[in-house]
């Protein structure tokens, strides 16, 4: 995670001297006075979105299609599963050496090949879930600097209105001098404005990242399903012999009736 955060830090400093270069100092001066004019909150507040930015370009890493669902798995766990006598175990040795969420997915199904489909689907299914939250990971982070960046900026704010306020008060020349005040909210408002601008991009990849693996794990189940339709069948119900019991039933009615035939007879 620390060699992430150095990414992002680079770039950021990188565009600062481009800009040094270009303009003369004048933009990247005008930068970094929007920083330190900001206060003390706007050092978190660079924090987390150098944070943020790591997360998400991690995560578009690791979410590529390629890496969770290669494109030669499906043909080569079809070919273990066809041209070999003992098809479970060379499946599972490939799978394990493949190493992709899908892989292990199917790795799970596999080791519990040939129970009944209802227990093979639950093996499935709960690896699938380990896999998500695998999927998932940092995007919590990216969801907590969404929510928190905001409400820096607004501690930001309120400190800095509070300066101002005492720097009014405590000035004998702040009578009919708006500009004192002014000056102090300008710089207060830094931070809500820095901390907009970290929660906004930072709840954008948290949606953005959501709506990859939602993706995924729908072609995944796709996949799984038809895997199961193809390798398993499923097993037929107990049907019960009726048509004896039937006949017991019938036979025992014939027996009945005739005792109470003498019987009858008798009574007449």
């Amino acid at each position: 995670m620390n060699i992430l955060l150095t990414i992002p830090a680079s770039f950021i400093l990188g565009q600062i001297d481009a800009a040094n270069q270009a303009a003369g100092g004048q933009q990247s001066q005008a930068i970094l006075d929007y920083l330190w004019k900001g206060g003390p909150m706007m050092i978190p507040i660079g924090l987390t979105s150098l944070v943020a930015m790591a997360v998400i370009v991690e995560r578009m890493i690791s979410l590529r299609r390629r890496a969770i669902i290669p494109p030669k798995f499906l043909p080569g766990l079809e070919k273990n599963m066809s041209d070999s006598s003992d098809a479970q175990l060379d499946a599972l040795d490939y799978c394990q050496k493949d190493g992709s969420p899908i892989a292990n997915i199917f790795a799970a199904g596999l080791k519990k090949f040939g129970e009944p489909v209802e227990r093979l689907e639950k093996h499935i299914q709960e690896a699938g879930e380990r896999e998500v939250l695998k999927l998932r990971k940092y995007t919590r982070l990216l969801s907590v600097i969404a929510a928190v960046a905001p409400l820096m900026g607004l501690l930001g704010t309120i400190f800095g209105m509070i300066k101002a306020f005492q720097t009014v008060s405590v000035s004998a020349d702040a009578l009919g001098k708006t500009e004192l005040l002014a000056k102090g909210i300008y710089e207060a408002m830094i931070t809500t404005a820095g901390g907009l601008m970290v929660a906004i991009p930072a709840l954008l990849g948290f949606h953005w990242i959501l709506g990859k693996i939602d993706g995924v794990v729908v072609e995944i189940d796709q996949m799984t399903v038809e895997f199961l339709d193809t390798y398993t069948k499923p097993v037929a119900p107990k049907t019960e012999n009726i048509a004896p019991k039937l006949r017991r039933v019938d036979e025992n009615d014939d027996d009945e009736a005739e005792k109470s035939i003498p019987t009858t007879a008798a009574s007449a």
